[in-house]
């Protein structure tokens, strides 16, 4: 092989090598309408009902706060004290999003005054409405506050930070849990992202197209507790990182040595 043709083959093996990922393969939303300003009313927000496995906060003040005590005193509680058998209640820790009712694989919980009460597929705001309308024959005017303690989203694959993220209100989107996560790589798929969801005993696995606008209407934009998104790697960076194209890198290494010598 003469030096010319030494030259060409290390151009062809730097390209094939470094190919770019394309940039249409880069962009969100590449079907939205280029208007200055495009509205569109939200038809696809559904508030999260209540399942197994919540943890809840659930917080009762009325006109009389000595009496409220009753009700609430299991914030005073701690990790040394004995928990009751019958009780559902989770002792605090040093986190205080750990503080809550359990409820069980029947969808129950056990409050104070109230006792049993059945609780999944209730939203956080009817559960309150409820637990108030008890109470108020034990308290004066009570006012209840109910909030999901473990609401959490996973974000996994070709993005710059994975990981497992709490969410302090009841509401987020594919988007949002995507930016606590850095976003995707230029080389994550963005057209076939995948949502695991786990609800009503059943997994399920649903794939998700970043690049296109009807991601925003389908009832999958908003997430749910517990769910993991994962991102697919693509090609280039499989490729990038498997043992061949190490061994190829060093290769044109020598062959350029090599060059350098023979011009010499």
């Amino acid at each position: 092989m003469n030096l010319k043709q030494l030259r060409n083959f290390l151009f062809i093996v730097a390209l094939f090598n470094f190919s770019c990922t394309p940039y249409k393969n880069v962009a969100y939303f590449q079907n939205l309408k280029n208007d200055p300003r495009f509205v569109e009313k939200i038809v696809n927000y559904d508030p999260l009902t209540i399942q197994t496995g919540d943890l809840l906060a659930i917080h009762a003040a009325s006109l009389n706060p000595q009496a409220d005590i009753v009700f609430n005193n299991y914030i005073q509680y701690n990790e040394l004290q004995p928990v009751s058998s019958g009780s559902t209640l989770i002792r605090p820790q040093e986190d205080p999003s750990s503080v809550g009712y359990l409820v069980d694989a029947d969808g129950n919980i056990t409050l104070p005054l109230i006792g049993l009460m059945h609780v999944t597929g209730l939203t956080t705001h009817s559960l309150s409405v409820e637990v108030q309308n008890k109470l108020e024959k034990y308290l004066s005017s009570p006012v209840v506050s109910v909030r999901l303690q473990n609401f959490k989203v996973s974000v996994l694959g070709d993005v710059k930070e994975p990981g497992s993220f709490n969410v302090k209100n009841e509401r987020i989107t594919v988007i949002e849990a995507l930016s606590l996560a850095g976003d995707l790589t230029t080389t994550g798929l963005r057209n076939n992202v995948i949502l695991i969801r786990e609800e009503d005993g059943n997994r399920s696995y649903i794939h998700l197209d970043l690049t296109s606008t009807e991601l925003i209407g389908s009832p999958y934009y908003y997430l749910k507790n517990n769910d993991v998104i994962y991102v697919q790697p693509g090609r280039a960076r499989v490729e990038s990182e498997s043992p061949f194209y190490e061994k190829v890198g060093v290769l044109i290494s020598a062959l350029s040595i090599i060059v350098f010598l023979v011009r010499k």
